[in-house]
Parts: structure tokens; C-alpha cells; sequence
């Protein structure tokens, strides 16, 4: 019997598996012709024989056809995920999923296969990327912990190669092409924590409030059916969704291997490249409502990914009280949670800062937004002793480049000084063959 792959358009073309199993039988001269009762003993052997190997011949055609099927269709992506092969359109699609799709320049995906050939990934590959496992025996993700200003700890989790390729096409093509808020300024073109801080210099009152466990509160569910309504069909949308969300796990050894062991629902990843776009597309209504509370009230209103700001300028009286409990309401309806320890509120007499940014007063000759003193201060000590020949305290010149640069965003002459400075300790450093 031929051992090639068989694809599944021939068994397609046939009528289905059992149709071109039944023909593959009869072209093989195996079609049972049916026992009589004037056969002889050695007829009823020779048939018998004949039935065994018909037999032998469907299991293996079965086995064929169906690896066929599986080649070509996505069949199961885990426990608790719902799963159809057939892409039909059904109650939960979009009012016009087509116009949406348009609208948001989104590419035309009919079907997984469809995306599975945008993505130049065959469909068990593409299937074994987005796999649901409550207990695996690898990842596709690297994970570590960092710290936070707070004491606790922040997971970083950052996809590996093969997948972190797949996530930034549907990225790029994607969730970047999604409707944004104009309060939002993470992670957008043209936008940043200097657009984002500057929105709130010479602010009489700034209230700054942060989003409880942003990107863990984003669940599989959501983001799913964020690419519903964009016009996405059920299999794209839910691969896509998968594809940009991961469980929590926990790293478990026993009898000799190693387990990881989801201790949660599957929600966003912060390491992800697809997190942030879908992250400001998701808070579009929460941007909505949150900026009309602070037209209504008399203030302004940015977000930065999970921090959300709020000041009052020239002579608007502040409804602080007011402002935290619309906040709060309006946050938890949208599905998220104010968290309360992190709320601070700023007055102009005391130092005001937006994400890591001062925003104070500040007279004509000086930028509107700025980087604290005592990073400069540090920066230019940094600088400083290692233009002495002393070692710094374990920072690469290359670090302290990325310093010099956040300076020259809010302050380019600056700036433009510290760069130079660093750029003749690099080539002097790199003349010399020496290390960081």
C-alpha cells in the first residue's frame, strides 16, 4: 500500500472518508463480494482470508485519511475551548462583520486556514502554538519576576521566537488597526509618557490613579470577543485569542520531569508584543466614559497602559471626592479595579509628576515636562566619574546612553550634551578595546 501523505482535497474531492475509503478498497480489488452458501471449505478459507485483509486495508486507509483531516483542520485547541472546523456564521458575529473588518483596514480572514497562511504556518503548527494544556511539558514563553516601586513583584512574560513572530504579524496587522482613544498615549505611534505628562504641566490639581492587575483582568473571553466586533469570524478570533493570552503556571517537578502547571484562566501577557495594542483597543469605552466624567467635571484626562491621570488648570474649582468615586464606578463597571493604595493626589505646591515625569510650573526657559533633578544629578555624576577614569556602580555606558536619551526627550539641549559626552567615552572605551 502507497505510504505517501495523502491530502485531504483528494479525500475531500472523493465525497468524504468513507467514500474514498470504500473506493480506495474496491480499486485495490479487496471490495467484499459476499459469502454464499455454496462455496467450498477451501472458498470459505480463501474468503475468510480475503475479509481479514479488507480489513487490515480500512484500518490503514481510516488512519490515512484521518491524519489527512488533521493536516488540514485545526479538529481540538484544548480543554474548556470551544471549537468548530466549520467557520459558519453564527448569532455572536457583528452587526456587518464585513463593513467592520473594512473599516478597520483588518485583512480578509474566511477561515483559520486563511490565517494559518497569512502567518506561513502549516495548521498542526499553527495548532500546536495555540494549544490549550492546564499541565504541559513545556512553554512557549520565558518567564521571570521583577520588582515593582512597591516591594511585590511583576511577571514578565516573554514569548519565545517562533510565537513572539506570530504575535507581532497579528499586531501589525491587527490589533494596531483597532480604534484608540485620543486619552491614550501608551504604546501609539507619536505618543508617549512626554505627550502623556504634558497634558497635565502647570496643573493646579493632578490626581493620579492606577488599574489593580491590568493585564491579568484581561481575560482570553474579552479579547476574543474584542475581535468579534471588530468582524473577525468565530475560528480566526478564537485562534488569534489564544494565540495572545497564556495561564499563569507554576513550574512543578516530579518523578523526574518537569511540569507547568496553569494556576489561572488564560488573559494577557505582560511581555507580549500583542498586550499593549490590545490593551488600548479593550479601554476604548472605558476612555470614553472616564473622559466625558472629566469634561463633565471641568478637568482632563490621559491614560498610560494602567495609569490613569487627571488634573485641573486655571481657575476650575477641583471635585476630587466627586472625580474618585465616578472613577471607581466606571472602572469597575468596564472590568477593572481601582487600586486604592496607589491613588495620590497632587497639589502645585508640592513636586507633581506623570509617569516619571515633572509637570510643575515651571518658568519660560525651561521645558513643561521634566526629568527629576535627581536623575539628571545622578546621570551627570555617572558621566562624570567615568570622564576621571573611576568605575561606576555597574551600569554600561550603553545604560547610561538610554538615560541621557529620556533626558533629551523632554529637554533636547540637554540631552544632546550628555550623548556627546557619552558617544567620546564609547569610541575611547571601543579604541581602546576595553569592556563596559
Amino acid at each position: 500500500m502507497a505510504t505517501d501523505a495523502l491530502g485531504w482535497a483528494d479525500v475531500e474531492a472523493a465525497g468524504g472518508i468513507r467514500a474514498w475509503v470504500d473506493a480506495e478498497v474496491a480499486r485495490q480489488g479487496l471490495a467484499d463480494p459476499g459469502a454464499t452458501s455454496a462455496m467450498t471449505d477451501a472458498e470459505n478459507k480463501l474468503y475468510k482470508a480475503r475479509r481479514d485483509e479488507e480489513r487490515k486495508v480500512r484500518r490503514e486507509l481510516y488512519r490515512r485519511a484521518w491524519q489527512a483531516y488533521r493536516r488540514a483542520h485545526v479538529v481540538h485547541l484544548g480543554a474548556g475551548v470551544f471549537w468548530h472546523d466549520t467557520a459558519d456564521v453564527d448569532r455572536f458575529d457583528a452587526d456587518d462583520p464585513e463593513k467592520r473588518r473594512q473599516d478597520s483596514a483588518l485583512p480578509s480572514l474566511d477561515d483559520v486556514a486563511a490565517l494559518a497562511g497569512a502567518l506561513g504556518l502549516s495548521i498542526p503548527r499553527l495548532r500546536w502554538l495555540a494549544y490549550h494544556r492546564d499541565v504541559d511539558t513545556g512553554t512557549h514563553y520565558h518567564r521571570w519576576w521583577v520588582p515593582k516601586r512597591d516591594g511585590s513583584k511583576r511577571l514578565i512574560s516573554a514569548p519565545k521566537p517562533e510565537l513572539k513572530a506570530v504575535q507581532r504579524w497579528i499586531t501589525r496587522e491587527v490589533t494596531e488597526h483597532l480604534p484608540v482613544h485620543g486619552a491614550a498615549h501608551g504604546f501609539l505611534v507619536g505618543r508617549s509618557i512626554v505627550s502623556n505628562a504634558r497634558v497635565h504641566a502647570g496643573a493646579r490639581v493632578i490626581v493620579k490613579l492606577d488599574i489593580r492587575g491590568f493585564y491579568p483582568t484581561i481575560s482570553m473571553r474579552r479579547v476574543k470577543g474584542l475581535l468579534r466586533r471588530a468582524g473577525l469570524g468565530e475560528q480566526v478570533a478564537t485562534v488569534m485569542a489564544l494565540l495572545a493570552t497564556e495561564s499563569p503556571r507554576e513550574q512543578v517537578a516530579t518523578h523526574g520531569k518537569t511540569y507547568f502547571v496553569a494556576t489561572g484562566p488564560r488573559s494577557l501577557p505582560q511581555g507580549a508584543p500583542t498586550s499593549p495594542s490590545i490593551t488600548n483597543a479593550l479601554c476604548l469605552r472605558l476612555d470614553c466614559r472616564l473622559s466625558g466624567l472629566a469634561r463633565k467635571l471641568g478637568c482632563r484626562y490621559t491614560r498610560y497602559a494602567d495609569d490613569l491621570t487627571f488634573s485641573w488648570h486655571g481657575d476650575a474649582r477641583p471635585q476630587v471626592g466627586a472625580l474618585l468615586r465616578g472613577v471607581a464606578m466606571i472602572v469597575r463597571a468596564e472590568g477593572f479595579e481601582v487600586h486604592a493604595k496607589k491613588t495620590r493626589v497632587m497639589r502645585a505646591g508640592a513636586r507633581q509628576k506623570v509617569t516619571g515625569l515633572v509637570v510643575n510650573q515651571a518658568p519660560a526657559e525651561r521645558p513643561t515636562t521634566r526629568v527629576p533633578r535627581v536623575t539628571q544629578r545622578a546621570l551627570r555624576a555617572a558621566i562624570k566619574n567615568r570622564e576621571l577614569g573611576r568605575s561606576g556602580k555597574g551600569e554600561t555606558l550603553e545604560q547610561l546612553k538610554g538615560m541621557a536619551a529620556f533626558v533629551m526627550m523632554t529637554d533636547a539641549a540637554r540631552g544632546r550634551a550628555l550623548m556627546a559626552r557619552l558617544d567620546r567615552l564609547i569610541a575611547a572605551r571601543d579604541q581602546a578595546g576595553g569592556q563596559p
